[in-house]
């Protein structure tokens, strides 16, 4: 290999790393503006399906996706560095090798996407109009597709889906019909098509053919779009308005399950939970505290502490919501679980050391390593000090919590990364009770420090809204504590890392939208259909 080879290919590669970069930096405000995110992501995105669908190889096309991807999760997910070394206790090695391993896995779908594009519907600067079309279609709806493997192999780890980039764009309104899949492939069409626009220095021929237009013609069009489909009300506002106080302790992860300190925990969410509404403010109905506020099993706490939480909840004459992990006996077998507990100052002092609450929500969708041992890995854990470490999953549909006529449905941590595992609490339970009006996320992103991963998480819940035309609260230790309303808008946020209340009046919604009626089931007929198509064309492209 001449010099001047290696020196082009490592420019090559440190632009496509770049890129990845810039990528990673579009999921989530901050540092770039919420405007800024969809167009960035899609340019940056438009330089992957460039190198892919013009590269020499199929091979070569899979190795600059990988490394584009790459880029996009080492510094997107930087912050699990966090959880496993400052608060895992892993060495900072080993820490940083995790990251960068699970980078490399996670960039293996989107690489594998961009090859097989290649292989099937390469580009050369004269291709045919058609030929643009399907290749760009095809780069799309793979992009897509393997986005969707990704988010349910092995249990799934979507985090970072392009999607969630264009939750300020006009292809959010699409969330409602495709959900955050089908918004994947309308975002990865429109890259590839802007991809498909590029002309080689001095090639004259081709320079004013607009027939090339037409993939951006076609891919503009679907953006378009989404701008009037965001304007439907696809739910509608169903019985008065939940008054709702939202509480953030921030504590400290490194002291949330140190046992000296947990009455000084639990006293100051006690104290925050008790707080009178400030002047002009009304009455909390239900009162939200983050996961696992009780970092101990509920049978270990002392039942005349819970007779003091019964008379918060008394004296406020509200409900109170309550994270805490569950030990209890199922078929004389001992089930341990990640719960949400409601209590009122009526509910019975045996019920809440029991956990056997007529409120109760289970977490379904566990972590792998951090709530569950996928098997063969117990060797892994060992190293790392995660306590509440093992638990069981929750049934698939589960009771919404009825308050003031509202039905509150919970999701616990990253469940709410998994849109498909909301929907069912949405639809009529099978005694004939209503589907949930509001979503409610607890969660604790202390594990993750000041970092990209609250505003991250965040931008998935204003998502979740979108496909399901229902609001969510979302309940933090450290932040970020927020109302979102069903049209994906933060209509009140607390600062991170500083503990408070945030009351806020929630209108509960009602009604179906198709994404809440067939889930994923609609984006992947639309990628389907898109590679049928485009492999169609492309076939009587090369047989004309």
């Amino acid at each position: 290999m001449s010099l001047t080879t290696r020196s082009r290919l490592l420019r090559g590669a440190a632009g496509l790393t770049l890129a990845g970069a810039v990528h990673a930096l579009t999921f989530a405000p901050g540092p770039l503006p919420d405007w800024a995110l969809a167009i960035t992501q899609v340019l940056a995105l438009a330089v992957a399906a460039r190198v892919t669908l013009y590269a020499p190889s199929a091979r070569q096309a899979w190795a600059r996706g990988w490394l584009f991807s790459f880029a996009t999760y080492a510094l997107g997910l930087y912050w699990i560095f966090i959880s496993l070394h400052r608060y895992g206790d892993l060495a900072a090695p080993l820490a940083v090798a995790a990251v960068l391993l699970l980078s490399a896995f996670l960039a293996l779908f989107p690489a594998t996407a961009g090859a097989l594009a290649r292989r099937y519907v390469p580009l050369a600067p004269d291709s045919a109009p058609g030929r643009v079309l399907s290749a760009t279609l095809t780069w799309g709806a793979l992009w897509a597709g393997f986005e969707w493997v990704r988010a349910v192999l092995f249990t799934g780890f979507p985090w970072l889906n392009i999607g969630y980039a264009q939750v300020d764009s006009p292809i959010a309104g699409w969330a409602p019909l495709l959900g955050v899949h089908g918004m994947a492939f309308v975002s990865a069409f429109a890259a590839a098509a802007i991809a498909s626009l590029w002309r080689p220095a001095g090639d004259q021929k081709h320079a004013r053919d607009g027939r090339r237009a037409l993939s951006a013609g076609v891919a503009l069009a679907l953006v378009a779009a989404g701008w009037p489909l965001s304007r439907i009300d696809w739910s509608a506002p169903s019985g008065d308005p939940l008054n709702v106080r939202l509480v953030q302790g921030n504590i400290e992860q490194s002291q949330k399950f140190d046992p000296a300190l947990l009455d000084q925990s639990l006293r100051r969410h006690l104290e925050l939970a008790a707080m009178p509404p400030a002047p002009g403010v009304p009455p909390p109905q239900m009162i939200i505290l983050p996961e696992t506020v009780l970092p101990i099993f509920q049978d270990q706490l002392d039942p005349r502490v819970w007779d003091v939480w019964r008379q918060v909840a008394a004296r406020q004459n509200a409900v109170i919501a309550m994270g805490a992990p569950v030990h209890d006996a199922v078929n004389g077998r001992d089930r341990y679980t990640n719960s949400v507990l409601g209590f009122d100052g009526q509910t019975p002092a045996s019920q809440l050391s029991s956990g056997a609450t007529a409120m109760r929500y289970d977490k379904r969708h566990l972590v792998p390593w951090g709530e569950y041992v996928p098997p063969g890995f117990h060797w892994f854990v060992d190293m790392l000090n995660i306590p509440l470490g093992d638990f069981d999953r929750g049934p698939q549909r589960q009771t919404p919590f009825a308050v003031g006529g509202q039905h509150i449905a919970f999701n616990i941590c990253y469940e709410d990364l998994f849109g498909p595992d909301l929907l069912p609490a949405l639809q009529p339970g099978a005694n004939g009770e209503p589907g949930a009006t509001i979503l409610v996320n607890v969660s604790n992103l202390g594990w993750f420090g000041d970092s990209w991963a609250l505003r991250q998480h965040l931008q998935i819940g204003r998502l979740r809204t979108l496909e399901t035309a229902r609001p969510m609260l979302t309940a933090t230790n450290t932040g970020i504590t927020a109302a979102i309303d069903a049209k994906g808008h933060v209509a009140a946020q607390l600062a991170p890392l500083q503990p408070g209340v945030l009351p806020v009046v929630v209108q509960g919604m009602s009604g179906l939208t198709p994404y809440a009626r067939f889930g994923d089931k609609s984006a992947l007929a639309l990628i389907g259909l898109a590679l049928i198509a485009a492999f169609g064309s492309s076939r009587r492209t090369r047989r004309g």
